[in-house]
């Protein structure tokens, strides 16, 4: 399974309290092609790839995942709604992100249906008792706060997601002891997820204040990991 929260071209300084990182990139669409390429040829057989994007570029990522992983093996565009921080009063305030998700195959991927965590009806009065009380599986609309800026999980690194929406791709499209991949790492929830829920995780990022920030999570929360520096050819 491959999960990523790549750059979303804002062309802005993306900083927080424990980092900061540039969200200009000079061709970007050359920039997340070249990546997307190299995600098709390493994603196993009935793997999946899900792509967290906002508004700006999710529709030009699109056609270019239907290029080079196939339209046919295009499963959602889930929708992330969320209801915090400033609102525009000259446009609908901008309150969601856009999750792509492919699987390499259409015809043999992992979806682990019945394990999803089911959430309350929106309108229980509208099924019965025993429906309300088992709740439903979520659908393509996930509704889910944002880290708050004073909460618990929240690092200091900019654009950080929240627990809840990994746990909910990497329970549904990935299996106990499966590799999971994040190469725009940032944070480092990716990689607390995946080893909480029992998965093997890499994470990738040339950002030396997402690495200082996963380092000290993963520490601070005993995960065991093995870092490497390619710029140095250095294992520790």
């Amino acid at each position: 399974l491959i999960y990523i929260d790549p750059p979303y071209n804002t062309q802005k300084i993306q900083a927080g309290k424990n980092g900061k990182y540039n969200d200009a990139i000079k061709n970007y669409y050359k920039f997340m092609e070249e990546r997307f390429i190299e995600a098709h040829r390493i994603l196993a057989p009935n793997g999946s790839i899900y792509i967290h994007l906002d508004y700006r570029e999710a529709h030009y990522i699109k056609i270019m995942m239907d290029k080079i992983f196939g339209r046919n093996n295009f499963i959602n565009e889930i929708i992330w709604a969320y209801d915090y921080g400033g609102r525009s009063k000259r446009k609908w305030p901008t309150k969601h992100d856009t999750i792509l998700f492919y699987a390499k195959t259409k015809n043999n991927y992992i979806f682990n249906y019945n394990d999803i965590k089911r959430i309350p009806y929106m309108a229980p009065g509208l099924v019965s008792k025993e429906k309300a009380l088992k709740g439903k599986v979520p659908t393509d609309v996930w509704w889910h706060t944002i880290v708050h800026t004073t909460g618990k999980e929240r690092t200091g690194y900019p654009s950080q997601k929240p627990i809840g929406i990994i746990e909910r791709i990497i329970g549904a499209s990935s299996n106990p002891d499966d590799l999971i991949l994040d190469f725009f790492a940032g944070s480092g929830t990716t990689g607390e997820v995946a080893w909480l829920m029992g998965r093997k995780f890499i994470m990738v990022d040339n950002n030396k204040d997402a690495i200082n920030v996963m380092r000290n999570r993963f520490d601070n929360n005993d995960i065991p990991y093995q870092f490497c520096d390619w710029s140095k050819n250095e294992t520790t």
